[in-house]
């Protein structure tokens, strides 16, 4: 613990990436390795109490994140950019603190958030390959047609009733989500799938992603699904993708003190030499 004396109280703000693979989400729970718990304890070593770590949206177990945001108030003399140096002494290596930056007081990670962008990738040679496989589904059992997909994803985009793909057990009161955008790209084996919106329901991405591979493998064809979600028919949407092929990639928000280059776009995406 760091010999310092108090003063007054600030707000910082922290940009944080971790790998989601040993971990039972972001929220803190009995009994489970969680990311919030791992930082609120650094911070406790730091400062000598407990201080409580706002995130701006829960990932599930098994989820990575590029740039996840958090906020935590402290009164002590360390300046607010600092923060992120003296925590990651203190974190385990599937933890990185990327920057942190002092922000007002009515600032909030959660509340003050306009958006969340969630990346999923797939990988889709047949042949398996270790260092993908953490970050990646890799699905090769039949051919899967990006353009599709992305077909599938367009009418997503605006405010909807997405029932369908709310799982049961989560405790949000309703299921209208703003999609603000929806996109499908392939790099040689590689397909990720961005959807970005004003905030997520529990299990969405992974649901959706689960039905989109039906789609691009036409087993489904893209009226089917726009019809499943639209009548929100949640009885014939079976399938989640693992955990461990999506990455929060990014929060945005209109004033954010912390330079974009930080917390754009920093999940590298896979690529093969041919």
């Amino acid at each position: 613990m760091l010999d310092l004396q108090p003063t007054q109280t600030v707000r910082v703000a922290l940009v944080i990436q971790y790998l989601g693979t040993h971990f039972h989400g972001w929220q803190r729970q009995p009994q489970q390795r969680t990311v919030q718990e791992e930082i609120e304890n650094a911070l406790s070593q730091v400062l000598g109490h407990h201080v409580t770590l706002h995130g701006a949206g829960r990932t599930d177990s098994g989820v990575h994140a590029a740039a996840q945001v958090a906020h935590f108030e402290a009164t002590s003399m360390i300046p607010a950019h600092k923060w992120a140096t003296i925590l990651n002494k203190y974190l385990p290596k599937d933890i990185l603190i990327r920057a942190s930056a002092r922000v007002s007081n009515n600032w909030h990670a959660r509340f003050s958030a306009v958006y969340r962008r969630y990346r999923y990738t797939l990988y889709t040679e047949e042949q398996p390959n270790l260092f993908v496989k953490p970050f990646s589904w890799h699905y090769y059992y039949t051919p899967l047609d990006e353009t599709l997909i992305q077909s599938a994803l367009k009418p997503l985009i605006g405010q909807h009733h997405l029932a369908a793909f709310h799982r049961s057990n989560s405790g949000r009161e309703h299921s209208w989500v703003d999609v603000q955008a929806a996109e499908c790209d392939r790099t040689g084996p590689f397909i990720h799938i961005e959807i970005q919106a004003n905030g997520f329901l529990y299990g969405m991405v992974r649901l959706i992603v689960g039905m989109l591979v039906q789609v691009g493998s036409g087993q489904l064809s893209v009226s089917n699904f726009t019809d499943i979600w639209t009548r929100q028919r949640r009885q014939f949407v079976k399938h989640s993708a693992p955990a461990h092929g999506l990455c929060l990639l990014r929060v945005g928000y209109p004033d954010f003190p912390i330079p974009k280059e930080v917390w754009y776009d920093t999940q590298p995406k896979f690529f093969v030499n041919k």
